[in-house]
């Protein structure tokens, strides 16, 4: 295996990490966006007004987003399977 497959594999890596991770950060600034909105709107100051209503966007984000991310990381896998089958 040569250097360039090395970066090549690495860029990859990084570039799936980014498509994997990205929806969930997004989802979780917006809704901690609104909440705190909504929060210094009503002067209500709870840690859990901001933590239940991200988890709860990040799951049903996962619901929806859960099976094409498996089969992004499975396709990845079943390449970096076959780069060490080659040799």
């Amino acid at each position: 295996m040569t250097e360039v497959q090395i970066l090549d594999i690495m860029y990859e890596a990084f570039q799936l990490a980014m498509k994997l991770s990205l929806p969930f950060l997004l989802i979780s600034m917006i809704v901690g966006v609104v909440i705190a909105v909504f929060q210094a709107a009503t002067q209500i100051n709870e840690q859990t007004m901001t933590f239940v209503p991200k988890l709860l966007a990040i799951m049903v984000l996962l619901g929806f987003l859960g099976s094409s991310m498996l089969v992004m990381l499975q396709e990845f896998f079943q390449y970096i399977v076959e780069l060490i089958a080659k040799g």
